[in-house]
């Protein structure tokens, strides 16, 4: 059995330094600001021999409920009910600070295991602030320097001594890798046997993006989904800073939600954090299979709206719609035709786009906006045998051939699926560089309506065979 670790601390003393290096990967945003964590966020650790989960936190501020840091602070009290062993973080640089005095008592109140980390252990005149944490009456202070990695084996025998070897070296599952997609020509997973019948498997987990401009309603809409306050949401845009997941249970089926950062227009992102936020935004979006794009039902449609759409495409993610805040809107039937007018006409490259007007608010709408998921992702899974495909390209190329390019007529010869997760199809051809864009814009949007998938991006590889008799001199 595992055992967690919360990382606590007033803001800007490492907190999430040392999480990255627990968790062995740069995971949670670093910068010099204070107060850049304000999610907690729970992912497998290790030190050395001991396996683990860490929890990285928001600093720990003295402010009132109703405020950010207020909220960012109940967050924090969780992440201390949830785990079984206490990291007390402080900067041995700058010593005890009267917040840590503070907080030291809540953690004491809390009755966990605490070690205390004195962080920033290589600063020159770190050894006084070091002897200072000895105040706090939580034991022995361990001098670490979690950007440099010094101290890691004397943590290890804090935490030992702590929680006791029996807990500390108890059975622990292996944890998931979070690999990112790597784009291609042509995207998606290998299909070993073109011919054989699809078979959906609906028990297999699911990890779903939420994205979309600040102040949508992205961080509510996956607390509506989950049935609890697990992420910090406000009045205020741009709350969310890291990209967090949240492991949820859907009808049986294991989901991995994951939280981003509002994306703004390129020109307005001036701040290094924000610019960090939207990088771990992009990296979600790529970990992804599903991403769900939040409008705001009161403004749909902004140029950035459709940037961040075109851009989940170009990743080949399969995209669903949510129109949020749809409680606010006085004309729905009108507001909904409109709507839907305009998705068919500014998201043409993936036509038939699930589209589900919810309000994360009241919790209307999100069982329709699951149904919409998963029907996309079923699309998204699709695959094709080569029979129906040439079947059907016979069909096609009697109603409407391919041009003549400079007086020779383009040949098709056959065409494949050669991906899923998103299809890909590649189709040989006599000369590929000479096809038309819009003939291959054709081929897809009728692929695309004779065998049934909607809402996802179809790629289109054009190949041609070799000429056996290429480079061969003229004989005489």
């Amino acid at each position: 059995m595992s055992f967690k670790v919360a990382i606590i601390g007033r803001p800007n003393v490492g907190k999430s330094t040392l999480f990255n290096r627990l968790v062995g990967k740069k995971l949670a945003l670093v910068d010099d600001t204070p107060g850049v964590t304000r999610d907690r966020r729970v992912h497998a650790a290790k030190l050395y021999d001991l396996h683990f989960d860490v929890i990285d936190t928001a600093g720990f501020e003295d402010a009132a409920a109703s405020t950010l840091p207020g909220r960012m602070r109940l967050q924090t009290e969780i992440a201390i009910r949830d785990a079984d062993l206490i990291f007390f973080t402080i900067d041995a640089k700058s010593g005890l600070m009267p917040d840590d005095r503070t907080f030291a008592e809540v953690v004491r109140k809390s009755g966990k295991p605490v070690v205390v980390v004195a962080n920033k252990a290589e600063a020159r005149g770190a050894q006084g602030g070091m002897l200072e944490a000895w105040e706090l009456g939580l034991g022995e202070p361990i001098p670490v320097s979690a950007e440099h990695g010094q101290g890691m084996p004397d943590l290890r025998d804090a935490v030992i001594a702590a929680i006791g070897e029996e807990r500390a070296f108890g059975e622990d599952e292996e944890a998931a890798s979070d690999e990112i997609a790597v784009s291609e020509v042509l995207i998606g997973e290998d299909i070993a046997d073109p011919d054989a019948e699809p078979v959906y498997d609906d028990t297999k987990p699911l990890r779903i993006a939420v994205v979309g401009r600040p102040n949508a309603g992205k961080s509510t809409l996956i607390n509506a989904l989950i049935g609890e306050e697990r992420l910090l949401t406000g009045p205020e845009a741009g709350i969310t800073r890291d990209s967090i997941s949240v492991d949820w249970d859907w009808r049986g089926r294991r989901i991995k939600l994951f939280d981003t950062a509002g994306m703004r227009r390129k020109s307005k992102v001036q701040e290094k954090l924000e610019k960090l936020s939207v990088q771990d935004g992009l990296r979600a979006i790529r970990f992804a299979e599903i991403v769900i794009i939040v409008l705001d039902a009161t403004i749909p449609f902004e140029k950035q709206d459709l940037q961040i759409a075109d851009l989940i495409i170009r990743e080949g993610r399969a995209p669903v719609i949510a129109f949020n805040k749809w409680d606010l809107i006085d004309n729905p039937q009108e507001l909904l035709a409109e709507l839907r007018e305009k998705t068919e006409r500014l998201l043409p490259q993936v036509r038939g786009i699930q589209a589900v007007t919810v309000s994360a608010e009241t919790g209307r709408g999100l069982d329709r906006l699951m149904d919409a998921v998963i029907k996309t992702h079923k699309v998204w899974n699709s695959r094709v045998s080569t029979g129906k495909l040439n079947r059907w390209l016979e069909g096609i190329l009697a109603h409407h051939p391919p041009p003549a390019v400079a007086g020779r007529r383009l040949k098709i010869k056959y065409v494949t699926q050669a991906k899923t997760r998103p299809p890909g199809f590649v189709v040989s051809c006599s000369r590929p560089d000479a096809m038309p864009q819009s003939y291959v814009r054709y081929l897809s949007n009728s692929l695309r309506e004779a065998f049934d998938m909607p809402g996802v991006p179809i790629r289109m590889a054009l190949r041609t065979s070799d000429n056996p008799f290429a480079g061969r001199a003229k004989k005489r």
